[in-house]
Parts: structure tokens; sequence; C-alpha cells
């Protein structure tokens, strides 16, 4: 217990660019787990290992490692910034007990920080915070306070804040120690002092840490009773009310520094293990029996009890594929036979690896709270629970964003033929939200991933890991088709050639699934309302196949339909001919009637932009975004930079990045991710319709 109580699982997540992967590189080296400090402007950053990462200077697959500080142990996780990519910081804060956000001090909160935040919110991930790049022309420490405590909506409490600014950035104040904080950049930030708050400082010093005591005493009312009457308050109880409010997620504490002139890591590093959760902080995780889903088991970090644990990533290796698991409860011994859950299969485990980035140490065995990588798992998938084979339980699995961008790839040789479609299988097993399948009408092999960028990645990987070259068409987007009212339709599957016959008959609804007027939910909905047994329960699970198959393509373009509510509400059956395979047909029968009577409509994807570019490019890029159907949501001034937000149509920001780099001289850029799925004007759904 008392070595789970100095394990951190922690997670460093960002915005592109905001330098995540500098803050991880230096910590690598101040925690003695690397000699050499990585960069990633030289292409040698530690954590970026992959051959494209280091050519394109973005992370692109998470990366993790385990590294020692003071007499704590921290297992990190490295996450990408860019959208394309947003599966691999999915699945990593999925298994993660805290994180790390990184923000670029002259920018505050972007898009894509919206973003992750969102996702480490969604599993309840205690979050610190680190104001990055302070050394950056147009640093604003107050501004990037104000953009957390505004676009989170969190609840930031300042524990630091910087000595200077921009080219005057040298250091940083403790506002718990009330101590002033320099650092020896000669010795790249591995040494520093401690000194007295300079004159000029101390009284904003003071505000600061007035505000910090008042916010961390509302969460404590020992505290809250000194603080009142104005009697001392020690360090220690400061610090045990601001970890006892981060970790139940009521207040985020603020560290501040700059990765790249080496100032302010260390004292992040302590913060991690003063204020994060170890694995024992953690509530109980609800999982459930693999055959009954209403049949709850608790999953507490206890290395005594059977074992349980997730895997969260798959990569493929020489020896087979190499899965990274989430340990939560028990100990897993190298060469032991284990249960998936999730597909009731039985595997083996035949080595444990400790991982630090591209590398690995052998391990006999790991338990409860750990992260490990092992070898010999053949069937198991992204999000599978592994566990003891005499006590089966199912962890709930990771969920992965729909893919918006699709295109057709095809060997270039006849030699190349035999090989792409093991590769395919491949990158699939590794990436849950890069899909593959053949068009029937033209035969053609289509991929669909998150991005352009993503897809061009996996195009790489073919040709550079797997030795299989292609060629790829065009991008193409993911459209869908959805109902605008209700509708009702019956399907009748009847079938006589001698002997058994076919017998399956069921009677639909199919109604509109609205988020909101005009936003159809991205779900697909199945209810059973039959009464009397009029259909047997037996052939219920067949009918909601048969559903859920048949709306895989519309009846407009043959698109997904997505944003339906489908209700079996009658049907009969044969006592000798009903199967199965007869319900399923049924079913598929009456969901054709029900689209051609219910209204369809083609939606497309919308994404959320944001728009950086100096200020005299402004009218030039905004009439260029409303020429794209783009609405404006937001136009802010910062700096010398205006700062758009947006939502555009996905087809019309295919090669946007040319566009405004020569609109703006090179000075622009842009972010973007999905939004949702709306409604196509008819001028342009008939364009596609044609």
């Amino acid at each position: 217990m008392s070595t789970l109580k100095k394990l951190r699982n922690i997670g460093v997540m960002a915005h592109i660019d905001a330098g995540k992967t500098t803050v991880t590189e230096r910590i690598l080296f101040y925690t003695g787990r690397t000699y050499k400090m990585g960069e990633v402007h030289n292409g040698t950053a530690v954590m970026d290992f992959m051959e494209e990462e280091q050519k394109r200077g973005i992370t692109i697959t998470s990366a993790a490692t385990k590294c020692p500080w003071k007499d704590f142990e921290i297992n990190l996780i490295d996450t990408p910034g860019h959208i394309d990519f947003t599966a691999e910081v999915e699945r990593s804060l999925r298994v993660l007990d805290g994180a790390v956000a990184v923000f670029d001090g002259s920018e505050g909160v972007q898009a894509q920080s919206e973003t992750v935040w969102r996702q480490g919110q969604k599993y309840e991930l205690p979050c610190l915070c680190f104001v990055n790049k302070m050394d950056k022309v147009g640093a604003d420490f107050e501004m990037t306070i104000e953009s957390i405590r505004d676009k989170l909506v969190a609840n930031p409490i300042v524990l630091q804040i910087p000595v200077g600014a921009e080219s005057s950035f040298r250091g940083i104040i403790d506002l718990i120690k009330m101590k002033a904080i320099f650092y020896k950049t000669e010795k790249l930030g591995a040494t520093f002092e401690e000194t007295d708050i300079p004159d000029e400082l101390q009284q904003t010093a003071e505000k600061y840490r007035h505000q910090m005591i008042e916010l961390a005493a509302e969460h404590d009312e020992e505290m809250m009773d000194l603080y009142v009457h104005d009697k001392p308050i020690d360090i220690e109880m400061i610090n045990k009310v601001i970890r006892k409010a981060t970790l139940s997620n009521k207040l985020n504490p603020v560290f501040v520094g700059s990765a790249l002139k080496f100032i302010g890591v260390q004292r992040l590093l302590d913060g991690v293990v003063a204020y994060l959760p170890s694995p024992l902080d953690k509530p109980a995780i609800a999982g459930h029996k693999p055959a009954d889903k209403d049949k709850k088991i608790f999953v507490k970090c206890d290395r005594e009890a059977s074992l349980v644990a997730l895997v969260f990533k798959i990569t493929s290796d020489v020896h087979g594929d190499l899965n990274f698991l989430r340990i939560y409860q028990g100990t897993l011994k190298s060469g032991s036979r284990v249960l998936d859950a999730s597909r009731n299969r039985r595997e083996n485990i035949t080595r444990i690896f400790e991982m630090h980035a591209g590398e690995r140490k052998i391990l006999d065995s790991a338990s409860a709270g750990d992260i490990v990588a092992v070898v010999g798992l053949k069937k198991t998938l992204t999000g599978d629970t592994i566990c003891d084979i005499k006590n089966p339980i199912c962890l709930p699995s990771i969920t992965f964003p729909q893919t918006v961008v699709s295109m057709s790839i095809e060997p270039a040789t006849s030699a190349d033929k035999a090989k792409l479609s093991d590769a395919l299988a491949v990158l699939r097993r590794e990436d849950p939200t890069f899909i593959t399948k053949v068009d029937s009408e033209t035969g053609q092999t289509i991929i669909s991933g998150m991005g352009e960028l993503h897809l061009e990645v996996l195009q790489h990987k073919l040709v550079r890991e797997k030795g299989v070259n292609v060629r790829v068409g065009r991008p193409r987007v993911a459209y869908k088709e959805a109902i605008t009212k209700l509708s009702q339709a019956e399907g009748k599957f009847v079938r006589q050639t001698g002997g058994h016959g076919q017998f399956g008959h069921v009677v639909l609804t199919a109604e509109p699934l609205l988020i909101e007027d005009g936003h159809w939910s991205s779900e697909v909905e199945f209810e059973n309302k039959t009464v009397g047994g009029t259909v047997p329960r037996e052939y219920i699970g067949s009918v909601e196949r048969g559903v859920r198959d048949a709306l895989g393509s519309g009846v407009l373009a043959g698109f997904p339909v997505v944003g339906v509510k489908v209700t079996l509400i009658d049907g009969s059956f044969h006592p000798v001919d009903s199967s199965d395979i007869a319900f399923e047909q049924a079913a598929a029968i009456a969901v054709e009637k029900l689209l051609q009577k219910a209204g369809s409509v083609l939606l497309e994807p919308i994404m959320r932009l944001q728009v950086v570019v100096p200020e005299s490019y402004f009218g030039v890029v905004q009439g260029n975004l409303l020429g794209k159907r783009g609405l404006i949501t937001d136009s802010r001034v910062h700096g010398t930079m205006r700062i758009i937000d947006a939502k555009v149509p996905l087809v019309e920001m295919f090669g946007y990045s040319s566009e405004i780099r020569s609109a703006t001289a090179g000075q622009g850029n842009f972010t973007m991710e999905p939004l949702s799925y709306e409604k196509m004007p008819e001028q342009i759904a008939r364009k596609i319709l044609l």
C-alpha cells in the first residue's frame, strides 16, 4: 500500500504547439530518466520516437514512460495535440488518474485545449495547469488564467506567479512558501536558488497569496475559520486543503514557467506528487458480469484481489502485437493464462514490459496501479477487459469519435495487393478511429479517419513500415442521412422451400432523435414495445441486429442513418419456421420501407474552426470563410493578431492550409475539430445525390 500511495499515473495534454512534449522531455531529464535533453525542433525528443513524428515535429501517438521523482514513481503519458489523433488522447485519459494541462502563455486556452479538457472532465480527472512559454512574445499570465476560468469553466488556484514576462521572464514566485526561485540556465535548469521576493513584486505576490488562501479556504471549514479570524495558516494545511479540493475536482492548481528555458518544471513535478491522486485515491470502478450488464461488480485498487486490467492501446510489433494495459486490480504474471472477458476468449501473457517511449524493460509481474505493455494476446482489441479466468468481469469500454473523412486506396502493383489487406487489418487493430470497407458498387477499398493529416500519416505508415506502395484518391466527406418525421412500416420475410421454411414478421416505427431543433443525435436507438409475446424474446436481438445493419446504408445515397429511434411495436411468428435470420431479414425490409416514408435528408459534418491571423488580414480571411458557408461565432484581438472562431462545413475545408498561407503571406494558422452533423442545404445536397 505504501508503494501505491507513492505512485502517480498522469498524462500531459494540450493544444498543438503549447509545449507538451518539451515539458515531458524536461521531466525525463530532471528525474534522471534521460541524460541528454531531447528537443522537438531538432527531431531528438525521446517521446516522439516515430520517424513520422520527428519529421513533422508533432506528436502522433501517445508515448508512455516511468520516471522517479524524490521517493515517488510517475507513470507518464505524452499525448498528441492535433485533433486528427484525438483517439490517442481519449484512450490515454481513460486509464490515467490525473493530468497536467499545458497552456501557451501567449495564447491562453485554444481550441484543442478545450477539447482535451472536456475529455479529461468526462473521466473526472483531477487536473493541474501549467502556463508554459512565459518567455514568448505576447506572454500574458493574467489573460491565460482568465481564459482558463472563462472558457474551460474551471476553478484555477494560482500557486505561482512569474517574475517578468517575454524576454524579461527569469523566474517564479512560490505563493505558498513566499519565495522567489531563479533557475540556472547554464546548468539547463537542473539547479536553482530560492531568494526573498524582489521588493517591486512583494505587493503583487501578497495580493495573489491572499486570493489563493481565500479560494482554498472555501473548501475547508477549519481553514476558513483561521482565515476569517486572521490567524496564521501553515504550509502543511494549505497543501492538504488544496490536495483535497483538487482530488474532488473543485480546484485546479496553476503552475508557471518556460520548459524551453528550463524554468518551473521541477516545481510542476512537486505539484504532481503533492496534489494529483495515487491509484488508492481513485474511487472503485463499476464493472459488470460479461453476460449481465445489470449485475454490477466494483473494482478497487487491491493487489491481492483477482486480476482486472483494461487494454487501452495496441501497436504492431515484429514479434506480435504489443498491448498496453492499465491494471486496476490484482497481479499479472509473465507466462500466465487470462480471460478476455469482452470476447469470452482465453489468452496467454507471454511477456510483460515496462515502457520508456520506444524502449522496453522486461518484468516478471505487474500489479494494480501499473501501466505496462504485454505480448501474447492474439484477438484482443482496444477497450477489452483482461481478467482472472475464475472471476470474469467487464469494465466500461472506450468510446471513440466517428470518422469524418474518407478516401479510396488501391495497391500500386499486383505484389502489393496481397499485402494491402493484411497491412490495413494491422492499422485497424492499432487505431480504433481508422475504418476500412469495400464499396459494394465500385469494388474500391475505402479508408476513413479523423482528418486529412490522419489519413496521410496512415498512408505513410503503409509505405514505410509495412512496405506496401499504394495510390490514394481525393479525400471525401463522410456524410450521414437522417429522417424528419415519424413513420411506421411492416416487414415480412417468408420462404417456403420444402421442409422447414423461413418466417419472420415485424411492425416498426421510426422517429427522429434530435438533440435540439435542426441537430440530430449521432446515435441510433432501438426499443422493444411488443406485448403478449407477438415476437418471442429470443428473436428481439435478431430484430435489433437487422435494424442496425439496414440503417448502415440509407435510401438517398447509401450513407449511414443516424439520429433515429426505431421501435418494435408488433409482429408475429411461426412455431416451426421462424428463425434468427428470418427476423433479421424482416427487420431490414421494414427499415427500407420506413426510410422511404420518413422524409430522409442528407447531413454533413460541421467543424469548429479557430483561425489566428494578423489583424491586417482579418477582412480577407473573414470574407473567405463566409464564402465557404462559414458562420463566425466569435472574433477578438490578441496583441497584433486576430482570433476568429467559426463553424464551417468540412467539405469546404479541404486544402484550407495552403489557402490561408497564401492569403496571409504565410502568417496565418488554424485548428479544426468535428463539432456536429447538420442538414445540408438542398441545392448542395442535390449535387451530391446526382
